[in-house]
């Protein structure tokens, strides 16, 4: 499921841009123009990640924040202003936010502090991925399918996170074999073949696609 991440930002071109790149690094975004709109929304129990510009007309984010962290107290908050200020950012960080960013700002610097700060708050979470819809726990070496455990051989795991890993990427037979059977197989070619069917029958709905003459990629 998607994090929901939600912006408030008065500048409609600013808050656009940065919906735009949250969006494609693959979360869903509210956005707020007003701090009134805003405000209808700090009580809303979706949101994983708040985004909020300290100057919002004759309001502040500094408002918004005392009411956010009245209905979550662990929700993260990431202000921004283009008051470069540390008086702002003690304040900011005595109501409870977790970073602070100064306009103007790349709007990349912020996703990659956005990614930074969810993958912290919310660890547990992304120690897992989701493939086609399969759920993958690197950690515990388990693949799972609507609650449903998929029992993979040690090879087939390894062979899926290489593609997991490398997603769009094609390998040849060869460094597949390298890959996940090392240097010191000597062994048939073959064994990569097997496997992989082993594995689209045992997850028939990951795009792993054959590129004939080459190899395999994901996606």
């Amino acid at each position: 499921m998607k994090k929901v991440i939600a912006i408030v930002e008065d500048e409609k071109d600013l808050n656009e841009l940065v919906k735009r790149y949250l969006e494609k690094e693959g979360y869903e975004v509210k956005s707020y123009l007003t701090f009134d709109e805003a405000y209808a929304h700090t009580e809303d129990d979706d949101v994983h990640l708040w985004i909020l510009d300290i100057m919002l007309g004759e309001k502040s984010g500094f408002d918004l924040i005392e009411m956010i962290k009245n209905n979550d107290s662990n929700v993260p908050v990431i202000f921004m202003s283009a008051r470069d200020k540390e008086f702002d950012r003690v304040i900011g960080l005595e109501k409870g936010s977790d970073d602070y960013i100064t306009k103007p700002f790349s709007p990349k610097e912020l996703v990659l502090r956005v990614n930074n700060l969810m993958r912290r708050v919310y660890r547990e979470d992304y120690d897992k991925l989701t493939v086609d819809n399969y759920v993958i726990d690197e950690e515990q070496r388990k693949v799972t399918f609507e609650e449903d455990t998929i029992e993979l051989t040690t090879k087939e795991f390894d062979l899926l996170m290489l593609f997991v890993n490398n997603r769009g990427t094609a390998f040849t037979r060869d460094q597949i074999l390298r890959k996940v059977w090392d240097d010191n197989y000597y062994g048939s070619d073959r064994v990569v073949d097997d496997t992989m069917r082993r594995l689209r029958k045992k997850l028939p709905n990951l795009s792993i696609h054959t590129i004939y003459g080459y190899g395999y990629r994901l996606g």
